[in-house]
């Protein structure tokens, strides 16, 4: 028996040690793996984040080579009105672009052609009207010199460099012939600026420029120079990659010239061995510019980690350790009992601290204040916390979901329609949308009065692997309430507020009639005192008009669009001569179905705008037209030969507080656009802008048509059920919405005055203010 135990104990001993060698032969195995997919999932996330990296730089030259184009071609187009341009005119149309961030700029000037012939005369005109001092001294032989006038020293240190010849530069006077010819602003090839050439070499940066032709805007144009912005390139390259590459860029910018060639116009290197490279095509101007760039893969995020080699050394150490213990579990079952008892302390430890954490979450739910419930991807609910049955007022749940709109009382807003299922936040989750302040009624048996409630849904992803969706309760009925209060507090203060202003303008315009024999400045400053007061009154009426067309509740009729928009255009121009009236055009208009208040605003709103945009000098143009769009929508459009709205602000415009043409002085609060917008949404319809082909804007609204036998339709159908349809369609969600009044709470100010009601205010622009600098539309 002993010899017998003999023979069976190697006979385990080599078991154990190959079922040790298998097991640690799988585990390296997999954990090599493991760290290969782990080292490529860093480099496709260095590739990635190069690639975003590389798009953001590129955007920022992009923009910022744009702006510059812009800004000097923006001071070309103003400096073109002026036919007798002084140093003090020019001073003051550039004074904005010594705080404008130009990164890398130099300087900028104005530089006229003269010939050969007309130095001297040149050099006297430009002596008289403020150029001190002013040298011209030719170079080079040419026929046509380009001198500097007028400089402003932007980043760039020392005087002044008027007088240049900036046909000592051929890379300069080819980009100022082109632009000339073309009449458009162009750039230059790379080259040292004219006042850099006397720098040491070390400190002179490969430069350009960027030239805008001047044409006076008269029938027959006349040319009167350019508008010239010199940039370093080092400086321009190395500030946009500093701000937007975080230190982990290098970055080459070449420029294609004209003769072909791709010179590096500027470099900026970053510390690190770069082994990632990208390269972007920039169009700048009428040029082809290429920006190159390259990283250190390590130095980006996501692709330096220790993980990987903390795992391969983990991983391999327990894999010779599981071989261990399976050689240890072979050779000693006594042992091995021992060992796994050992091992296991810990999880043991883990299911206990698990058990508790499950008790700790079930505690919190069930105490928390908010309302919590959680669903399956079936829709039957798997918990519903203690403050959401006291919320809803009912006990037991529905796990049918069609079952919840008559189980739990959920309607809309306005306490009548029914919820519809496939709109419920929990049903919009397990389709996986998220979702915030979805509103509802909930009114049932225990909850007869009914209380406003606002739900966040989230889709569910729990560790089993079964799919749910949480939701969120808050009851809102005391928010609302406040609200609406807050509305009509908000009516009274405006009240309030205007009644002081117009105390003060009545005892303004009394001194001012009985001080027909007083000094200027005396009336000068009854003047702008009643300036003030008006701005504040106008300021007041938008601020209240922008609380209204949120809160105040829509009474919609049969509104005559023709005859509104007659009213609002003698309103805006019958206090004018008759030379300074504006051209409106209005097309035949049909009936639309609105609150006329607030459609009065968006009209009067809009029309202001085109009439207030427009290029100094030129009489403004205004044409309103209608089209059908749909079966049961009218869209109106409106639009102007103006200034028009840069693309890049478009998509803004419509924002609270946001101004398009600030920086071109003209008056605003930012909440025009912002109010047309809410109560062109509360209609049901949509607000939008686009260019007006051949100049201008062109602003556009649909709302929809009052459908009913006898009225006019643009579709030319009158059937009752269909017109009935749209309008449920368009109006009954939103309409319902905001007219509903929850129990217990006071109504909302309404959109006509009441002498009952001291919060109620028409929302309805003022009629226009004669001083342009005062004007509030946006």
């Amino acid at each position: 028996m002993l010899n017998s135990v003999k023979r069976r104990e190697p006979s385990t001993a080599a078991a154990g040690l190959l079922s040790a060698a298998v097991v640690l032969v799988v585990g390296l195995t997999v954990v090599v793996s493991v760290y290969a997919s782990m080292r490529a999932n860093q480099r496709e996330n260095a590739d990635r984040v190069m690639d975003q990296r590389t798009a953001v730089a590129a955007a920022a030259v992009r923009t910022e080579t744009e702006r510059y184009r812009s800004l000097v071609e923006t001071a070309a187009a103003g400096i073109s009105t002026n036919t007798a341009l002084t140093w003090d005119d020019f001073d003051t149309a550039t004074a904005p672009l010594a705080s404008a961030n130009l990164i890398g700029a130099a300087s900028l000037a104005f530089v006229v052609p003269v010939g050969t012939t007309g130095i001297a005369a040149a050099q006297t005109l430009w002596r008289g009207r403020g150029a001190e001092g002013l040298t011209l001294k030719p170079v080079v032989a040419a026929e046509e010199h380009y001198f500097t006038i007028f400089t402003r020293t932007l980043n760039a240190t020392g005087p002044p460099m008027n007088g240049l010849d900036i046909a000592a530069a051929p890379e300069a006077a080819t980009t100022l012939d082109d632009s000339r010819r073309v009449g458009q602003p162009s750039v230059s090839d790379t080259y040292v600026l004219l006042r850099d050439r006397n720098l040491p070499a070390a400190q002179q940066q490969r430069s350009f420029v960027f030239a805008a032709p001047i044409w006076t805007r008269a029938n027959h144009p006349e040319f009167r120079g350019w508008i010239v912005l010199g940039l370093r390139g080092e400086d321009f390259l190395s500030g946009v990659l500093a701000t937007v590459s975080q230190g982990q860029l290098d970055g080459e910018l070449l420029a294609t010239g004209r003769d072909g060639t791709r010179p590096v116009v500027a470099a900026y290197t970053v510390p690190g061995d770069a082994d990632l490279t990208r390269s972007v095509d920039l169009v700048v101007a009428d040029r082809g510019w290429t920006l190159i760039t390259r990283a250190d893969a390590s130095h980006l995020p996501g692709a330096s980690s220790r993980l990987p080699l903390t795992l391969l050394l983990t991983g391999s150490g327990m894999s010779v350790l599981l071989a261990g213990l399976i050689y240890v579990l072979a050779t000693g079952r006594a042992r091995a009992v021992a060992r796994v008892h050992e091992a296991t302390v810990e999880l043991r430890q883990a299911e206990a601290e698990s058990r508790h954490q499950a008790g700790l979450l079930s505690a919190i739910m069930s105490s928390i204040s908010d309302a919590v419930g959680v669903v399956d991807d079936k829709g039957a609910f798997l918990l519903h916390n203690p403050a959401a049955r006291e919320l809803l007022g009912v006990d037991e749940d529905a796990d049918d979901p069609d079952a919840w709109q008559q189980h739990y009382g959920l309607f809309r807003p306005d306490g009548r329609t029914p919820f519809p299922v496939e709109d419920m936040p929990l049903i919009r989750a397990l389709r996986g949308e998220s979702c915030d302040n979805v509103e509802m009624i909930v009114r049932n048996a225990q909850r007869p009065e009914g209380i406003l409630v606002s739900v966040d849904g989230r889709p569910l992803d729990t560790s089993a692997g079964r799919h749910g969706a949480v939701a969120v309760f808050h009851d809102i009925t005391e928010m609302r309430r406040y609200e609406n209060d807050l509305a009509v507090f908000a009516g009274v203060v405006a009240h309030d507020l205007k009644a002081p202003l117009t105390v003060i303008r009545g005892h303004c315009e009394a001194a001012s009639e009985d001080l027909d024999e007083a000094p200027a400045d005396v009336r000068g400053s009854l003047d702008r005192i009643i300036l003030a007061v008006d701005r504040m009154a106008a300021l007041i009426d938008t601020l209240l008009a922008y609380t209204t067309a949120r809160d105040a509740p829509l009474r919609t009729r049969r509104v005559d669009l023709g005859a509104l928009v007659a009213e609002v255009v003698h309103d805006r121009t019958a206090h004018l001569r008759d030379d300074d009236r504006p051209q409106i055009d209005v097309a035949s208009l049909p009936a639309v179905t609105a609150d006329p208040a607030m459609l009065r605003h968006v009209l009067d709103n809009l029309l202001g705008n085109a009439l207030k945009y427009v290029r100094p000098g030129t009489t403004p143009q205004v044409q309103v037209t209608a089209e059908a769009h749909g079966e049961h929508w009218a869209r109106i459009e409106v639009a102007d030969r103006g200034i028009g709205i840069p693309d890049t602000a478009k998509p803004e415009i419509f924002d609270s507080f946001h101004r398009a043409h600030a920086e071109a002085g003209y008056a605003g609060t930012g909440l025009g656009l912002a109010i047309c917008k809410r109560i062109v949404e509360r209609h049901g319809g949509e607000i939008g802008v686009a260019d007006n082909p051949g100049g201008g804007t062109r602003f556009h609204f649909t709302l929809p048509l009052p459908v009913r036998e006898g009225e006019f339709d643009m579709t030319g159908n009158n059937d009752e059920a269909v017109a009935r349809a749209a309008l449920e369609r368009a109006l009954a969600e939103r309409a319902a919405m905001e007219n509903s009044r929850l129990p217990g709470l006071s109504a909302l100010p309404a959109a006509e005055p009441s002498a009952h009601d001291p919060a109620a205010a028409r929302l309805r622009a003022p009629v226009p203010d004669h001083h342009p600098t005062t004007t509030s539309a946006e």
